[in-house]
């Protein structure tokens, strides 16, 4: 590395983790690449490399820059997806927390107090269950 070329976030390590879920981006950007092309490279990055270079005729090193610059958009959008969903999954954590403190205890008493009526409702349950799926399966 030079010192006028600044190092990158993005690396030819990471292309195979994101590879599949990078395939619709890069065939936007290289539209005359077929999916199945891409995909029997499994992930390679250099193999990638050399099927949109010689499928377009840019360089390998255009090429290499360009999914390089992918792969960070990727995971910079990964990064902020993940801190967007940092708090709604702390909040359901709570709204969990607080029904298993509320509902719990409402719903363990009377199966405490009638075991027999709470089995007897289950399997009235399941068997209403039981019925309906198999009436939908051979309807299909």
């Amino acid at each position: 590395m030079t010192a006028e070329t600044p190092p990158r976030a993005a690396s030819p390590e990471g292309f195979r983790d994101r590879f599949e879920t990078l395939i619709p981006t890069i065939q936007r950007e290289w539209p005359a690449v077929a999916r199945q092309t891409l995909e029997a490279t499994r992930g390679s990055f250099d193999e990638v490399v050399e099927v949109i270079s010689s499928q377009t005729g840019r360089t390998a090193s255009a090429v290499k820059d360009q999914l390089l610059d992918l792969l960070e958009v990727a995971g910079d959008q990964t990064s902020r997806l993940a801190d967007n969903l940092a708090p709604l999954e702390a909040q359901l954590e709570n709204l969990l927390d607080e029904l298993n403190t509320t509902l719990r205890p409402r719903i363990e008493k009377p199966v405490r107090e009638r075991p027999l009526m709470a089995i007897g409702i289950a399997t009235g349950v399941g068997v209403l269950l039981g019925l309906l799926l198999a009436s939908g399966r051979r309807s299909s």
